[in-house]
């Protein structure tokens, strides 16, 4: 393994995009830790998060930005942007307006587990939806 130690160890960022020119985006709670989200950001991504503030995505279906909560309201304000020690994945701790992040309504997009014992039964670990999203996202047909 070859030490990199402008990459490993240094004070300059470096992400290193996959070959598809994005990086992994895990999304905490600022205040709890509790793991929100994951995503993708491509360069001008992680620029516009950076800049504004505010955690903007690359959406690998939809080939395009997204800024979390344009649509839905539920903004999610940068508190911390943190990389690994390879830099090709990041973790941005945040704070969110509305109290969601995942779009079909519940706070985190991991609201289900593996049952204890199974091998491929889940179980719902939040109770209830924060937001109806046939209501919060109006699609026209």
């Amino acid at each position: 393994m070859s030490v990199r130690p402008e990459i490993e160890e240094g004070t300059r960022l470096e992400p290193r995009f996959d070959a598809a020119g994005t990086l992994p985006c895990i999304t905490v709670d600022a205040e709890t830790g509790e793991v929100l989200m994951f995503a993708y950001m491509n360069q001008e991504a992680l620029d516009r998060t950076i800049q504004t503030g505010r955690a903007t995505y690359y959406s690998r279906s939809r080939k395009k930005l997204w800024v979390k909560g344009e649509e839905s309201g539920f903004v999610q304000h940068v508190r911390e942007l943190r990389i690994d020690c390879d830099q090709d994945c990041v973790l941005i701790k945040v704070s969110v307006e509305g109290g969601a992040s995942c779009h079909v309504g519940y706070r985190s997009c991991f609201f289900r587990r593996l049952k204890p014992g199974s091998s491929g039964e889940l179980e719902f670990t939040e109770s209830k939806k924060v937001f109806d999203p046939e209501k919060v996202y109006r699609r026209s047909s």
